[in-house]
C-alpha cells in the first residue's frame, strides 16, 4: 500500500472512522490491527519476521523483569542474612543471566538484519578474493528482498531491550502491546526509530476526538504530501537523469542536479515524517520529531542533530557512549595522554567511537562502499571540527569575526549546505566511481550553457506539463524555505491559525488543488519514497 494512492488515503479514513469509534481502551487493538494489515499488503510473508523480532524481545525483556523481581524477593526476605560480599556476589550472578539472555535476544534479531542487508555484501567481498586466485564464486541463498522496514523496526526494539536491561523502562506485559510498539505503521517503515518510554504510553492510552488535533493534524498531512507530490517527485526524474547522464552535462547543470537531489531528499524524507506526525496528531500522539531546519546547519555536527534526529539519538545512547566509556578505549585514552598530552588523550576516545558510529551509520543507509565512504565522510568532518575547533578560534578572533553576526552564520548555513549536498550524492549516482564522478564532472565541465534549456537539459521540455511541473515545485522550494524561516521563532500553524476562516480554508483548498493537479499523475498510484530502500 503506497502512502501517497488513493487506497491508502481510504485506509486512513477507515483507521480513523475505529480508532474514534472504539473505547479508549481498546484503540490500540485498533491500532495494532490497522498496523497488522498495513504492513501485510506489502508482504504478508515478512509479516513473521516482525512477529519474531516482536515476541523475541518481549520474552527477553520479560525474563530480564522475572529475574530483578526474584533478585528483590530474595534479598528483602531470606537472602537479608546474607553478608555484604555474598550480596554482591549473588547480584552478579543476576546480573550475568541477564546479560546472557539479552545478548541472546540481540545477537538473534541483529542475524536477521544482518543476513537479509549485509550477507550478500560481504559474498561480494569474498568473490572478488576469490576471483584473483581464479577460484570459483560462492553463491548467494540469501538473494531475496529484505523486510519492508527492517532497519528501522529492528533498532527500535533494540534500543527497547537495551534499555530493559539497564532498567531505564519497565518490560511490558503484553505481548501485543510488544507487538503494537514493533509495528506501528505510521513509523515502522520509515522511522522516526521512537524510545519505548516516549511512544508506549500514548499508543496504550486512549485519545478522544479533539479539533484542534484535527485541525493541526491535517494541516501538516497535507502539508507533508505537498513536498512529497509535488516537489520530490517533480525533482526525481531530472535527478535520475542527471545520475545516469552527468557525462554528457556541463558543470552548471551538474551542480545543479546535486542541489535538485538535496531538496529532493529532504522533501521526500520530511514530507513523510509530516504526513505521519499529522496522522498521529489526529489521534492525540506525538511522535519524535526527525527534523529541526537542517540545511541552517552551521557545521555537519549540528546538521546531524537536526537531520534523521532519531537516528543519530539512537547511535548517540546505544553505540557511541557505550563505546566512548568503555574500559579499552578509556585505557587508549590514557596511554595517549601520557604519551602526546592532555587534549589529545582527552579527544582520541571520542575521534574512536565517532568512526565507529559512523562507518555505522554509512552502513545501515546501505549496503555498499559509496554508503561507507558517505559515513566516514560525514564523520572525518566531524572529527575535524572537533580537533581544530581552537584553530578555527584563534583564527575567527585574528580576523575580528564575530560568532553571532549575520554574515557569518549565513556563510556557514551556505558552507555545510554545500559539503552535506556534495556529499548525499556520493552513494546515489550508483557506484562510488560514478559518484565522484559526478564530483569531478561539476569542476571540469566548462561549457557553459546558453539558454535556460542548456543548463537545464535534464527537464523533459517535450512536455509542457512536466516542464511547469518543474517550474511549480521550484515555487515550491521556495515556499518550504520560507515556511522553515518562519518557524524559527513559532510554528507556521500557530501563525495561520489567527487569520479569518475564509482565508486559511483557501490555503488549505489551493494546497489540495496543487497536490491534485501537479502531484496525482506522478505518484497517485505509488510514488515510493526514497528512505524506504533503508
Amino acid at each position: 500500500m503506497q502512502i501517497t494512492s488513493l487506497v491508502f488515503v481510504l485506509f486512513l479514513c477507515a483507521v480513523l472512522a475505529a480508532y474514534f469509534l472504539a473505547p479508549k481502551k481498546w484503540q490500540w487493538v485498533v491500532l495494532l490491527a490497522a498496523s497488522l494489515a498495513f504492513y501485510c499488503t506489502y508482504d504478508v510473508r515478512h509479516l513473521a519476521f516482525v512477529l519474531f523480532t516482536s515476541f523475541s524481545t518481549w520474552g527477553a525483556t520479560m525474563a530480564m523483569a522475572r529475574l530483578d523481581a526474584a533478585q528483590k524477593r530474595y534479598l528483602g526476605g531470606e537472602g537479608k542474612a546474607l553478608s555484604r560480599e555474598d550480596k554482591a556476589a549473588y547480584r552478579a550472578g543476576v546480573k550475568k543471566r541477564k546479560k546472557r539472555i539479552m545478548l541472546l535476544a540481540l545477537l538473534a534479531n541483529l542475524s536477521i538484519l544482518l543476513v537479509f542487508k549485509y550477507f550478500h555484501f560481504a559474498l561480494e567481498q569474498v568473490n572478488r578474493v576469490l576471483s584473483i586466485f581464479r577460484a570459483g564464486p560462492l553463491r548467494d541463498p540469501f538473494r531475496f528482498l529484505a523486510p519492508l522496514g527492517l532497519s528501522f523496526y529492528t533498532f527500535q526494539m533494540l534500543g527497547y531491550l537495551l534499555d530493559s536491561y539497564w532498567g531505564n523502562v519497565a518490560a511490558e506485559r503484553n505481548p501485543l502491546k510488544t507487538l503494537l510498539f514493533c509495528s506501528f505503521f505510521p513509523q515502522m517503515t520509515q522511522g522516526p526509530i521512537s524510545e519505548f518510554g516516549q511512544l508506549s504510553e500514548q499508543l496504550f492510552t486512549g485519545h478522544g476526538f479533539t479539533y484542534r488535533n484535527w485541525s493541526w493534524g491535517s494541516q501538516r498531512l497535507v502539508w507533508g504530501l505537498f513536498k512529497k507530490m509535488v516537489v520530490a517527485d517533480a525533482f526525481a526524474p531530472a535527478v535520475q537523469r542527471v545520475f545516469a547522464q552527468y557525462g554528457s552535462y556541463s558543470g552548471a547543470s551538474a551542480f545543479l542536479g546535486i542541489l535538485l537531489y538535496a531538496v529532493q531528499i529532504y522533501a521526500d524524507f520530511s514530507g513523510y515524517m509530516d504526513i505521519m506526525c499529522g496522522l498521529c496528531e489526529i489521534m492525540g500522539i506525538r511522535l519524535t520529531e526527525n527534523f529541526d531546519r537542517p540545511y541552517f546547519s552551521k557545521s555537519v555536527a549540528e546538521y546531524w542533530r537536526r537531520w534523521h534526529i532519531s537516528l543519530g539519538a539512537w547511535f548517540k545512547r546505544y553505540v557511541y557512549y557505550p563505546i566512548g566509556v568503555s574500559k579499552w578505549n578509556r585505557a587508549l585514552g590514557r596511554s595517549a595522554r601520557a604519551r602526546f598530552g592532555k587534549r589529545f588523550g582527552d579527544m582520541l576516545p571520542a575521534s574512536v567511537a565517532l568512526v565507529v558510529v559512523w562507518l555505522a551509520t554509512g552502513l545501515w543507509h546501505g549496503a555498499n562502499w559509496g554508503y561507507a565512504v558517505w559515513g566516514l565522510l560525514n564523520g572525518l568532518f566531524i572529527i575535524l571540527g572537533l580537533w581544530l575547533e581552537p584553530v578555527w578560534a584563534a583564527c575567527r578572533a585574528k580576523l575580528r569575526v564575530r560568532e553571532d553576526s549575520r554574515p557569518w552564520r549565513t556563510f556557514q548555513a551556505l558552507r555545510t549546505f554545500l559539503l552535506v549536498a556534495f556529499i548525499k550524492v556520493l552513494p546515489e549516482v550508483g557506484s562510488l566511481r560514478d559518484g565522484m564522478g559526478l564530483w569531478r564532472r561539476v569542476f571540469t565541465g566548462r561549457s557553459l550553457p546558453r539558454g535556460l534549456r542548456q543548463l537545464l537539459p535534464f527537464v523533459d521540455w517535450s512536455s509542457s506539463f512536466t516542464a511547469i511541473h518543474f517550474f511549480v515545485a521550484c515555487a515550491g522550494t521556495a515556499a518550504m524555505l520560507a515556511v522553515s524561516l518562519l518557524q524559527r521563532r513559532r510554528p507556521v500553524r500557530s501563525l495561520t491559525e489567527k487569520w479569518p476562516m475564509p482565508l486559511r480554508a483557501l490555503l488549505f483548498a489551493g494546497v489540495i488543488l496543487l497536490i491534485a493537479v501537479f502531484g496525482v499523475q506522478n505518484t497517485w498510484m505509488g510514488g515510493g519514497f526514497l528512505y524506504a530502500q533503508f
